[in-house]
């Protein structure tokens, strides 16, 4: 009967571990808010981690002084285009949404346009259906609003989480990998996983975005779109839809122009979304992405659906990275636990 019962080593482990594990759901819970601005953190600080380890070791740099540096770097390279893109956008959109006039003239031009066409004519363009879209619409702007203040805090909780990760980030390295409870190989494979996710998906997503969109902006001012450079923008704001992606914009826009009466561009620009904008993707994902990481496009597409859901917009970066951790975990799970080693342990 004393074989079969516990030992008081094995119970006094079980409790710790929960404890451990219930202070993490309790810090978990009550720093969500903050949750953005930790990834954000993990995010730069992967991004910055062996440029930032060379300097400070290598060349003997100060650690608290390279950090604020590379702060200011993430400051002017990152958080000012952003601004910048987002002053930018906001007065455009606002003068397109004030002029009701001109919106209800274009919306019956494409309603009038799709009523005989086959498959256009089942969309439901409805005043109906509209009434319904902008209540569903209207909903989601208290959020956004509450999101701007959300963002801005996080921004901040970025750059201070990221500032004490710089300076002591070898000593947390160190400290998580002695709690991992797995081989040297099992923790480098997890390590490497994280890092080409975080890498590949921090750099990949802004890249795809700005190539689209450079190459929209063309094809519009080719084909005579007005204000053809928010249009570009927003067509890269878009490819960070999941499956659909730059088609989102390129698609009503060639609908509404064709609607317009202009044809030609309207066919023009049609062609030019599917055949050159859509193709972009695929060409950057087989040489400048690949080089980052080749990462299964299923990963990218199911992650970025799971992390927006779960994180919002670090969703596109840390999504991937949870589908892609099942992978890992199974591997580990082999080397750890595999037949071979379960058939030499008996």
């Amino acid at each position: 009967m004393k074989k079969n019962q516990l030992s008081n080593n094995l119970i006094n482990q079980v409790v710790l571990l929960l404890s451990i594990l219930i202070i993490c759901v309790v810090i978990f819970l009550n720093l969500s808010y903050y949750l953005t601005g930790f990834l954000g953190a993990i995010t730069l600080y992967i991004l910055y981690r062996n440029f930032y380890h060379k300097l400070v070791t290598t060349y003997r740099w100060n650690r608290p002084l390279t950090s604020i540096l590379f702060i200011l770097v993430s400051i002017v390279f990152i958080i000012l285009p952003m601004w910048a893109l987002i002053n930018y956008l906001v007065p455009q959109l606002g003068n397109i949404m004030n002029n009701t006039d001109e919106i209800v003239r274009q919306f019956n031009l494409v309603k009038a346009y799709m009523s005989d066409k086959p498959v256009l004519k089942n969309i439901d363009l409805s005043d109906e259906g509209l009434l319904n879209l902008l209540q569903s619409a209207t909903k989601y702007i208290p959020s956004v609003f509450n999101s701007l203040l959300e963002v801005s805090v996080n921004i901040l909780v970025a750059l201070f989480v990221l500032y004490f990760m710089l300076v002591y980030g070898e000593r947390m390295e160190r400290t998580i990998n002695n709690a991992i409870p797995f081989s040297n190989q099992s923790k480098n494979e997890i390590w490497h996983e994280v890092f080409l996710m975080v890498k590949s998906n921090a750099l990949g997503i802004p890249i795809l975005g700005l190539c689209q969109g450079l190459v929209a902006m063309i094809g519009y001012w080719i084909f005579g779109v007005e204000n053809f450079i928010t249009w570009g923008f927003l067509t890269a704001i878009s490819s960070i839809v999941p499956v659909l992606g730059t088609m989102t914009i390129y698609i009503p826009l060639g609908i509404l122009v064709l609607a317009s009466g202009e044809t030609v561009n309207g066919i023009g620009i049609l062609a030019y979304g599917i055949f050159i904008i859509g193709s972009i993707d695929n060409i950057l994902r087989f040489t400048i992405l690949k080089s980052l990481g080749n990462v299964p496009p299923l990963i990218t597409v199911f992650g970025v659906l799971l992390g927006l859901k779960l994180f919002g917009m670090m969703g596109l970066i840390f999504g991937p990275l949870i589908l892609s951790s099942v992978r890992v975990l199974l591997k580990v799970y082999q080397t750890e636990y595999g037949k071979q080693k379960l058939i030499h342990e008996l």
